[in-house]
């Protein structure tokens, strides 16, 4: 899956919108949240997403891809992993990650900042 695929998929999501908050970063948020990091368009392609409510969850996707997945820097203890787009995981498992990072983060969010579609 090309980088760009994964930010069209990401922002077909109800209530999806791209954010820059660091300098040649993007970010796909959901109300006030953040629910995949795209990083910048050079080098490797990657999404860092919610992987697991818990670290020991989310270490699932290190032992089935170890070269593709790696723990986020900074948030992984929360679950949070980095997902190689054109390695050995397949875009339907790829695209099936970002879903339900997005369902955890929007399930987090209040009530008002919910997307209604």
């Amino acid at each position: 899956m090309k980088r760009a695929e994964m930010l069209a998929y990401c922002l077909a999501k109800p209530g999806a919108w791209l954010d820059r908050p660091w300098e040649g970063d993007d970010v796909v948020k959901v109300g006030s949240r953040i629910f995949a990091f795209l990083g910048s368009d050079e080098g490797k392609p990657t999404v860092g997403i919610k992987c697991g409510q818990t670290r020991e969850v989310a270490d699932e996707w290190l032992h089935r891809y170890p070269a593709d997945a790696s723990v986020m820097a900074y948030i992984g203890r929360s679950g949070w992993n980095t997902l190689r787009l054109n390695g050995g995981i397949d875009d339907e498992e790829l695209t099936e990650a970002v879903d339900s990072s997005y369902d955890m983060v929007v399930a987090k969010l209040p009530k008002r900042e919910r997307p209604t579609a």
